[in-house]
């Protein structure tokens, strides 16, 4: 017994309790404003995601994060297995054509691909880890490194059009590749090659929905009944709450749902109503900290494994709060990105505590870089 409590104490010292406390006050705060368009059923079924993502987060730092890298082969097939069933049975929501939820006992879903964003972020760490740090800028290398980290935007908007999730795998992608050291020039090539390929992607890759979806902000008036009436109706929920809000449960529109999915992508349109700037504010404040926090760890890490798994988690937080922000204050298209942490959404955030459990095993085992160069001096 004395053993195991020291067992704890022992967790309690070495892992990041400040990232972890950070993500629990987001995701609290998320909880107190999806309760207000919502109610009760909703915000509990956010509550109980949260307790079981902050305890699959502490298993998943128990272990050695390179040790999880290495199993690489099981992601890979289940990245392909979650596609072809949600490919088969999955569904899409109404205002969606994103087929990427499956249907769960108890009148509950399933969105895969935000556990394919986890297996993306091991398998490339796996891959740039085999990689000689001299050799990283290799043309073979590079283009590998590219075809392995586009497979899975690619087959997820093959298998289930989702555009929202596809975006965010390439910025997760892009971020990885640039913490693994590739050069600049590659980048400039990859940008090169979109502007060329986009009229390709704008009419064989997208949707009629996609597209018109993309087409609206720049006049949501010509549509304010139909796709542009989520983006008006939350500009203004927004504007009217001023700097402190028209108070808590008290928003105009929030409480008679005037915003749809107001407690989902647009929850950011609850705060800015009820509690005004300074509640968007504080939002990217706690979201911030998290993303600088996931940056500090990526300093301290003890290999190449360590600082690609934190710029995935990194890029795939940062991606959704500047998709999610976008789409709220209709600068984006609508595209179906959650805001992380504060979104309802019981998978997501599960899925957003297990990439958190990463970067707290990288952090954990920070002090095995400091233990090899002392025992290699």
């Amino acid at each position: 017994m004395k053993k195991f409590w020291q067992n704890i104490a022992d967790y309690i010292r070495e892992t990041d309790k400040l990232l972890l406390l950070l993500c629990i006050i987001a995701s609290l705060y998320g909880s107190m404003l999806i309760f207000s368009p919502t109610g009760f059923k909703t915000v509990g079924v956010q509550l109980a995601s949260m307790l079981i993502g902050v305890g699959v987060a502490i298993i998943i730092s128990l272990f050695d994060y390179s040790r999880l890298t290495k199993i690489y082969p099981v992601y890979i097939v289940a990245t392909i297995a979650l596609l072809v069933i949600t490919y088969e049975i999955g569904y899409a929501p109404e205002g969606s054509d994103n087929r990427a939820w499956i249907r769960l006992p108890f009148d509950m879903s399933l969105q895969v691909s935000e556990l394919i964003k986890i297996f993306m972020i091991l398998t490339f760490a796996k891959h740039v880890s085999s990689i000689k740090p001299e050799n990283i800028n290799k043309f073979h290398n590079v283009l590998l490194l590219v075809i392995h980290g586009m497979a899975a935007p690619a087959l997820v908007m093959a298998f289930q059009r989702d555009l929202g999730t596809a975006s965010v795998m390439v910025v997760i992608f892009l971020s990885m590749l640039y913490m693994a050291g590739v050069k600049l020039r590659y980048f400039l090539i990859g940008l090169s090659i979109l502007a060329v390929a986009s009229p390709v992607v704008w009419f064989y890759g997208l949707s009629d929905f996609q597209r018109q979806r993309f087409a609206i902000i720049f006049d949501l008036e010509s549509s304010a009944e139909n796709f542009g009436y989520q983006q008006l109706q939350s500009i203004k929920a927004i504007g009217s709450g001023g700097i402190f809000g028209q108070g808590y449960l008290n928003g105009a529109k929030t409480q008679i749902n005037a915003v749809p999915k107001a407690h989902n992508d647009f929850i950011l349109s609850v705060a800015g109503e009820e509690l005004g700037l300074i509640g968007c504010l504080l939002v990217f404040v706690i979201l911030i900290a998290i993303l600088a926090r996931i940056l500090y760890v990526s300093t301290v890490s003890k290999d190449t494994a360590g600082k690609i798994i934190c710029a995935g988690t990194f890029g795939m937080l940062a991606a959704q709060l500047l998709i999610n922000t976008g789409m709220v204050l209709s600068l984006l298209p609508v595209i179906g990105v959650t805001l992380p942490f504060f979104s309802a959404g019981g998978s997501s955030l599960v899925c957003l505590f297990m990439s958190i459990g990463l970067v707290v095993s990288v952090y954990k085992n920070r002090h095995m870089r400091t233990m090899y160069l002392r025992d290699n001096i």
